[in-house]
């Protein structure tokens, strides 16, 4: 029998799906339905039936109490094997030591599309503060741990996508590379973050045996704590467990190929 096109319809509800799933793609674990419906643009009806039948699939969680979805545990199961892939059980003790030894939490980011994802965070026993967790996506363009990745890289296609951005005009002046011979000087990536109470956040490249970058280590607290002193006394020890961790960390698409020019002369 010869497979039938599906219909429009039901693509189209396939596509609002994803939609309602992407939405937690971000620092908020919980969403009501009202909040589901702005984030994916679609009329609450609609979003509230999608997050239902997500529900049932077990892709999507909602707590009896507040009626507020969250991801599920089937999401989780179905995500395992790419996380595996990354290897982030034989990392995590790694970072979890790192983090014990500088007193402040630490991350490992990975390339996706022109964002740093975060996959794994590893907060300090003791010292720790919300300043410390880093957002799970930030822009590549405009990031210490998107420069870490970015400044290392022979390929040049993920440069050119951040600065032909229209919200990017400044770095299609050249600012951009002019940072990322910065941090090729430096050996690491730098980027104050403006708040009320402003945060510095570090990074350095995790590279592989073969000199790809695989991913970013980073770490970030309060800019009056992690100060130009104290970044200067943890990146030496970032820099070993980045060593350590980098024939750990998988090299495969979800960090496509960066590799790092003269990598043992530094």
């Amino acid at each position: 029998m010869v497979a039938t096109e599906e219909p429009r319809s039901g693509a189209r509800a396939v596509d609002r799906a994803i939609e309602v799933l992407h939405c937690f793609d971000g620092n908020d674990p919980e969403l009501s339905v009202s909040g589901l419906a702005q984030l994916a643009g679609l009329p609450v009806s609609t979003t509230h039936r999608l997050a239902q039948a997500l529900v049932r699939g077990r892709l999507l969680e909602q707590d009896p109490l507040t009626d507020r979805y969250r991801i599920g545990s089937g999401l989780a199961s179905l995500a395992r094997p790419a996380l595996s892939r990354l290897d982030l059980d034989s990392v995590a003790p790694h970072l979890y030591a790192l983090a014990a030894g500088i007193r402040i939490s630490v991350s490992v980011s990975v390339v996706q599309d022109t964002d740093a994802l975060t996959v794994l965070h590893a907060r300090p026993p003791i010292f720790f503060c919300h300043h410390q967790v880093p957002d799970v996506r930030r822009p590549l363009r405009a990031s210490a741990v998107g420069h870490a990745l970015l400044a290392f890289s022979a390929a040049n296609t993920i440069i050119e996508g951040c600065a032909g951005r229209e919200d990017a005009p400044a770095i299609r002046s050249g600012e951009l590379h002019g940072r990322l011979n910065q941090v090729r000087r430096n050996g690491f990536a730098v980027e104050m973050i403006e708040a009320d109470d402003p945060v510095r956040s570090v990074a350095v490249p995790i590279v592989g045996p073969d000199k790809q970058v695989r991913g970013a280590l980073g770490v970030q607290a309060r800019s009056a704590r992690l100060n130009q002193e104290l970044v200067r006394s943890i990146v030496p020890a970032m820099r070993g467990i980045a060593n350590r961790i980098g024939p750990l960390l998988y090299a495969g698409d979800v960090t496509a190929a960066h590799t790092w020019p003269e990598l043992e002369s530094r």
